[in-house]
Order: structure tokens, then sequence, then C-alpha cells
């Protein structure tokens, strides 16, 4: 009966100090890249069951997107004094790229909660569920895209050849989002509250973040912007969009905001990535 305690015991003191988990931390987020098509077709499903028997589909959220667009854009140039031409495309980029980071972030939270079945049964890697939230949140969001083409046209305010720095800021929203869906993913997992206390904050993000208002606004207390995350990250695309590119400094203070949400996350999966299982 010993023998037989200690064979079961065996392998959980073998993980509980497994040298090798820096190793199938990162064979894990390789298998799950490499599997890309698996994590779109699973996003794509995920988009058709949502708006199943929906006339628009996600369209409606493009709608939505444009009415709110249109309110906001007459009512805070009035409040705000300024020009509706020069307003409207700064809302229009600002409520989009916002729009983005919040699914993000929100649905990042439940990306492996909401997959626990496949979890536990299907032996997949665990980065295709968070690249299967960033994907649907990705394709959702290409709606809106048009809006910000036809405010350009109405407002006659096209971009300069610095747009193309918002390319690079794209890239930055996705290997943020990747990280944000692993890392409150698993900590979501494991707390229950971790998922409303984000909702929770995002919406407060809201509200200190220059998404509606201008950064001018402040004065002199804008110089204390790049302290805030959320403004950092935004302004990567926005700016090279809308106000004609973006100074070093925010840049610098992205990529280092950046530099450590990936850290923490990948912290924290290769530690806790053999328990995600239980966690669920």
């Amino acid at each position: 009966m010993a023998d037989m305690l200690s064979t079961h015991q065996a392998p959980s003191v073998r993980d509980a100090a497994n040298p090798r988990l820096l190793a199938r931390a990162l064979d894990d987020l390789a298998l799950g890249l490499g599997r890309w098509r698996l994590p779109l077709a699973l996003a794509q499903m995920d988009i058709r069951n949502r708006y199943r028997g929906s006339v628009l589909g996600p369209f409606w959220l493009t709608l939505s997107t444009a009415v709110m667009l249109v309110s906001l854009g007459f009512l805070y140039s009035q409040l705000f004094k300024l020009e509706l031409r020069q307003y409207l495309p700064y809302l229009a980029v600002s409520l989009i790229t916002w729009n983005v980071i919040a699914g993000m972030v929100n649905e990042g939270s439940n990306a492996l909660i909401e997959q626990e079945g496949v979890i536990r049964q299907m032996p997949q890697p665990y980065s295709v569920h968070a690249l299967r939230c960033v994907l649907r949140n990705m394709i959702v969001a290409a709606h809106n895209l048009p809006l910000i083409l036809l405010v350009f046209l109405a407002c006659n305010a096209w971009p300069g050849p610095e747009a193309l720095w918002a390319l690079l800021g794209l890239l930055l929203f996705v290997v943020d989002a990747l990280a944000a869906a692993v890392l409150f993913g698993m900590l979501s997992a494991r707390f229950r509250d971790i998922g409303p206390i984000v909702a929770s904050l995002m919406q407060i993000a809201f509200f200190v973040s220059p998404v509606i208002w201008k950064p001018q606004l402040l004065g002199e207390n804008a110089k204390w912007l790049p302290f805030n995350p959320v403004y950092a990250v935004m302004e990567t695309v926005r700016g090279p969009l809308v106000e004609g590119g973006v100074s070093p400094l925010i840049w610098l203070a992205a990529l280092v905001y950046s530099a450590m949400l990936c850290g923490a996350a990948f912290a924290l999966f290769v530690r806790f990535r053999s328990r995600i299982a239980f966690w669920v």
C-alpha cells in the first residue's frame, strides 16, 4: 500500500519542482500561434453564434458606434468650444480604439473561464483560447474601421504619411491584447472577482483618459498623461491618424507598459500554467 501511495504521489511532487516549466510554457505559446487557423475559425464561429438570427450581425455595433459618434460629436464640440470638423475625426478614432481596448480587456478576463468544458476535455494549448479571444475582438473591431474613413471624408481631414506609424500601434495593440487575455484570464480563473473588478476599472479609465476630451484641455497638467497606460497605448494609433504623429516619450511609455504587461503575463503563465485546468 505504501508503494502504491508513493507511486501516485510521485508525479505531483515532480510537477511541483519541474524544471521544465519554462520550456512547456514556450511550447504552449508556439503551438497556439502555430495553429492560428484553429482560433481564427473558432473566433468566426463565436461571432456567427453571437449574432445568429440578426439581420445586420456585427454591423449593429457599427451602427451604435456611429450614432454615439454623431451624438457625442455635436454635444461635446459645443461644450468644449471646438470646431466640429476638427473634433469629429479625433472622437471617431478615440471611440473606436477605446472600444478595442475595453473589449480586449473585459473579454480577456473570461477567455479561459468561457472555455471550461473544452479545457477539461480536450488537450489544446491554453494560448489557443487567448488567441481566440483576441481574434474575435479584432474581427468585430474591423467592422468599425469604415466609420473612420467616412468621418475623414466628411470632414476632409486626411492624415499624412505619418499615419503609417499607426500600423505599429496596431501591432502593439495585438501583443498587449494577447498578454491581457493570458494575464487576466488566469487571474479570473483563480479569483472570480477579478472580472467585475477589471470591468469597473475600465469604466473609470474611460473618464480619466482623453477619449472624449482632448489632452490640451488639461493645460500644463497634460504632461502627466504619459503615466496613464491607456492614454499611452491609445495614442500610438490615434496620434499618427489625427494629431500628426506621436512624441518619442509616448512611444517609450507605451513600450514600457507593454513590456510590463507581457512580462507579468508570461511569468504567471510559466508558473501556474499547469493549474489552469483545476481553476476553471
